[in-house]
């Protein structure tokens, strides 16, 4: 873009009357400057001036000085002789900033004829409040546009003209841009030199002409003396896809950027190319942008060209300016955004986009980045070609403001309706791709069948070597020869039946032949051990339902091979859930094809990670080596990303080697939401408290906060405070998959999250002085666990494990008790489970009580464990008082670790049979979740003693926090029995 800047004239100037005065005009780092004229507080210049600019935000400053009329060789006046030495002469009047985007608001970009008042930035008693103004007209003009001032000079009539013509306006404008670049950049200091080397010769009368005759010529100087004004070479005028191809050309690789912080605000796969997706976007005067622009009331829209913008790396750039329609928030404003390529390689394209919008409120003190991100999308059954569009925004404020908060949340409501609108808008013009279409699963898979080799055509392809076919040529060659040999008599030491080699040559061919038929047994062998012992798991469906893991293994390349071999035998092993699943043995090759489908059984639990190692076959008694290895984390992919990626494998020889594994990896949901009730339901047992189901727009702004997968659900969300150096209160969500903590302290966001296989241990904290007398729950990561969540970290034990301190949960107990019976039922292994399901099928006694029954006890419940059994030299009335509720019975409970203890009157049920009811609370000793208890006593007389059967019911008791307790999920219960007899001393 090009900034014509026509300097017309000022008035009341505070100088003297026949004063001298001059204007600097700066942009950016571009400088000029008029001559100097002696007209006292009115002086008229009538000068046009031209800038480059690149940048939108850029401020256009004009200042007018007094020029001192002093002659150089006058000693009295060194110190403005050394002042002017350095450009500076006079004192500044007073001065004025314009920013661009101003005049790109204008209509026709063009800013008429306007008085600008000046400001002097000194302080002090004698600073005057009016300095003057100054009359400027302002364009912008795009590349290879001329500016003429005939129709803007026409509006003033009263300009004034010198000596009776108006001055040329060639001989005074700025010739930044309009001249051409050099083919190399003028080194700066070889720049300023020269110019200070001009300076001095002039004022030594090197040049022969007397000082105040350079008065005026010094003043007119060439901006290129002073400022490094030259710029890189910029490629010619060119099309909008002749800049792409430009881009694309470039030997500087450019990563694709991170998405930006705010989150996704569209994130959709379509049927078109990336490339016709980004020219249809992007292109000069796209069709799609001015209908959109008229469907969403945007009013005055203008696109200026795209052209090069110098920097680091020259990339594409232009600026949009538009007037936004009023909404509920804000009226209607202007709004300027500058576009700029970040990536164009012709596959993947990446659009940065910031939005400035300063007549909104607050609007000087935040731009509003959007990022748009074109991707290639996953191939489709019917050849065509798809892409991925990833549009993320986030805020960039100028300066610290309170109403940071209120600003980001008004931006991202606004920014959520436009862009859903925009999203559907796009949507009717292309085909948007569903995750069936999209993901494409039931295709590739049967594509995959369909490529998958038989074990006759790996045998084939095995055996097909020079190895095999020598041995085979020389066996049938030595059978020939033996079969046309007659038999002759035994020489030298050989016997009837010993037939030795008659010479060296004879020697030679027997020892090859059997090395070849040594090395085609070992393959034979390595290939049958291969086919048998290492049996693929391909095709062979899933059990069940729920959440279903499909991983298509498509191939590797540059896999590393042992020392002593020069190609290896991979074979890949795959484990999610705790399931474990493995691929066939691709023999001699460090590019294998595997083309298979390996399918998990169906989980009630959400899987998270997807764990590889590749290994190398050396027999089914040999130990396999590991090639590489791998972690694919459901949790940081969408669904577009697993289903078509190459996962970098690690390890000392795979990151030699740069090894890649190429997988296609599908995760369904066969019952749909009856899979997360059935899971919610399961947390419930191990939580001992209802759990419900959340909505669905609480799910979607939790998935969106976090930039989660939309298979990921929300459970519990609790307040708390995250302790690290200073104290942060946020919010602590439990999800399926992950713990995530997100704090918003005026403005300055805390975001983290890791997953529940991350966590080595919890502990809780007694209350102290530092926790301000709140419990604190410190959760501990697995050593090289969670390392994106390590700014949330207070510290890092000796082992190198990160520690979390949350505290001021509300209440604590409840809060702490779900997370660790979320983190023991998430990490337990599947033999535990299937263990104690099997424990909790043999126990055919119906522990609960029966609603249908009357009474919890039955005479036939004989089968109960015999914990303790002794004698007591006491009588049956003093070990019964235990059990009449008074102070001996309260003392030993007490002593036992129960609070709170209360119970009722014995009461007759039957004849000698009597009941009474109990309640209490365990102490941290015996659980640390102090749950409460209630108890059926019955007590039943018998010739010698009593009988006492008690049924205990546990509520608020996590899976395996009791200690020493049942192994049972949810409702424990015990049933005790005393039986007292007399005895004898």
């Amino acid at each position: 873009m090009r900034l014509y800047v026509y300097v017309l004239e000022a008035k009341e100037l505070a100088i003297k009357s026949g004063s001298s005065s001059y204007v600097k005009l700066q942009v950016g780092k571009f400088k000029s400057k008029t001559r100097v004229v002696r007209n006292g507080s009115d002086p008229v210049w009538n000068e046009e001036f031209v800038f480059r600019v690149h940048d939108m935000e850029d401020e256009l400053l004009v200042s007018i000085y007094h020029h001192d009329d002093v002659e150089v060789g006058d000693d009295s006046n060194k110190g403005i002789n050394n002042s002017r030495l350095f450009n500076i002469s006079g004192y500044l009047v007073g001065r004025v900033r314009v920013s661009v985007w101003t005049v790109m608001g204008e209509e026709n970009q063009c800013l008429p004829p306007t008085w600008f008042s000046l400001e002097n930035s000194k302080v002090g008693k004698h600073t005057k409040r009016s300095c003057g103004k100054v009359l400027l007209t302002l364009s912008l003009h795009g590349r290879g546009e001329d500016s003429t001032t005939d129709h803007l000079l026409s509006q003033h009539k009263d300009i004034s003209t010198i000596d009776g013509k108006q001055h040329e306006s060639e001989d005074n404008t700025s010739t930044i841009i309009s001249s051409p670049a050099p083919s190399a950049k003028t080194p700066q200091g070889k720049k300023l030199m020269k110019a200070v080397v001009k300076r001095l010769e002039k004022l030594l009368h090197k040049n022969g002409e007397s000082a105040k005759s350079d008065a005026s010529s010094d003043l007119s100087f060439s901006p290129s003396e002073y400022e490094d004004c030259t710029q890189e070479d910029s490629p010619p005028s060119c099309s909008f896809e002749e800049a792409l191809d430009t881009l694309q050309s470039r030997e500087e690789e450019v990563e694709m950027p991170e998405n930006l912080q705010g989150g996704i605000l569209v994130d959709k796969t379509y049927v078109i190319a990336s490339k016709d997706l980004n020219s249809y976007l992007f292109a000069p005067n796209s069709q799609f942008r001015k209908e959109l622009a008229e469907m969403q009331g945007v009013n005055d829209m203008e696109e200026s060209p795209w052209t090069w913008k110098s920097g680091n790396s020259s990339s594409l750039a232009r600026a949009v300016s538009y007037t936004k329609p009023a909404s509920k928030l804000v009226k209607a404003c202007k709004a300027t955004e500058e576009q700029v390529y970040v990536k164009a390689d012709g596959m993947e394209f990446a659009v940065f986009v910031s939005v400035a919008t300063p007549d909104v409120p607050f609007g000087n003190m935040f731009k509003v980045e959007l990022l748009y991100k074109i991707l290639p999308g996953p191939e489709l059954s019917s050849g065509e070609e798809s892409s991925r569009l990833l549009l993320s925004w986030g805020i960039n404020f100028s300066q610290n403001t309170l109403m940071r908060g209120m600003i980001e949340s008004g931006a991202r409501q606004g920014l959520t309706e436009s862009f859903n609108q925009f999203s559907d808008f796009l949507a009717q013009k292309l085909k948007v791709l569903d995750n069936s279409e999209s993901l494409g699963k039931d295709h590739i898979v049967a594509g995959l069948q369909r490529e998958h080799q038989s074990d006759w055509e790996l045998a084939v392809e095995y055996f097909g070597n020079l190895t095999v076919v020598s041995a085979t040529f020389l066996t049938i060659y030595v059978v020939v020869h033996i079969l046309l040999c007659e038999p002759h008599k035994p020489q030298g030491l050989e016997i009837i039946g010993i037939d030795l080699p008659d010479s060296f040559g004879q020697l030679i061919t027997c020892g090859v032949f059997v090395l070849l038929l040594e090395r085609v047994y070992n393959m034979v062998s390595l290939f049958v051990q291969a086919r048998l012992h290492m049996g693929s798991d391909h095709g062979i469906k899933s059990q069940g339902d729920g959440w279903v893991v499909t991983v298509a293994l498509v191939e590797a390349v540059n896999l590393p091979s042992s020392d002593s071999k020069k190609f290896s035998d991979p074979f890949v092993v795959l484990t999610c859930n705790g399931k474990t699943r493995t691929s066939s043995v691709q023999l001699q090759t460090c590019d294998p094809q595997w083309n298979e489908v390996l399918e998990f059984d169906a989980s009630d639990e959400l899987p998270s990670v997807l764990d590889v190692e590749v290994f190398d076959f050396d027999g089914p008694f040999d130990q396999a080596l590991s090639l590489g290895h791998a972690e694919v984390n459901f949790v940081k992919h969408a669904a577009t990303e697993l289903a078509d990626m190459w996962i970098p494998l690690q390890g000392k020889l795979a990151v030699s080697s740069q090894s890649k594994l190429h997988v296609r990896i599908f995760v369904e949901n066969k019952k749909g939401v009856e899979t997360i009730k059935d899971y919610l339901t399961k947390m419930e047992k191990e939580v001992g408290k209802k759990l419900n189901l959340r909505s669905p727009q609480k799910n979607s702004a939790f998935q969106k906060l976090f930039a989660l997968p939309p298979e990921e659900f929300l459970i519990k969300d609790y307040s708390c405070s995250l302790r690290r150096k200073l104290h942060l209160q946020g919010r602590l969500f439990l999800s399926a998959r992950i713990v995530g903590f997100y704090a918003n302290l005026f403005g300055h966001k805390t975001k983290f999250y890791f997953l529940w296989e991350d966590i080595d241990n919890i502990e809780v904290q007694a209350p102290s002085l530092a926790s301000f007398g709140s419990p604190t729950l410190v959760i501990i990561l697995k050593k090289g666990r969670g390392l994106d969540a390590s700014h949330g970290a207070k510290s890092q034990d000796e082992e190198g494990r990160l520690k979390f301190y949350f505290q001021s949960f509300i209440p604590f107990e409840v809060a702490s008790r779900t997370i660790i019976a979320l983190w023991r039922a998430r990490t337990i292994t599947p033999e535990k489970k299937a263990r104690i399901a099997e424990e909790l099928m043999d126990q055919e006694t119906p522990l609960v009580p029966n609603n249908n029954s009357s009474s919890p006890f039955h005479d036939e419940d004989s089968n109960m464990l015999k914990i303790y059994s002794g004698g007591l030299p006491v009588d049956i009335k003093s070990v019964m008082k235990m059990f009449e509720g008074g102070n001996l019975e309260r003392k030993v409970m007490a002593k036992c670790g129960c609070l709170n203890y209360v119970t009722t009157e014995w009461q007759a049920v039957k004849p000698d049979i009597y009941e009474r009811q109990l309640s209490y609370k365990y102490n941290h000793a015996v659980s640390f979740f102090g749950g409460e208890v209630q108890c059926t006593q019955r007590k039943c007389a018998l010739e010698d003693g009593w009988t006492v059967n008690e049924v205990m019911a546990l509520h608020d008791i996590p899976f395996e926090s009791l200690k020493g307790s049942i192994d049972a999920d949810g409702l424990k219960i015990q049933v005790i029995v005393l039986h007292v007899n007399n005895f004898t001393t």
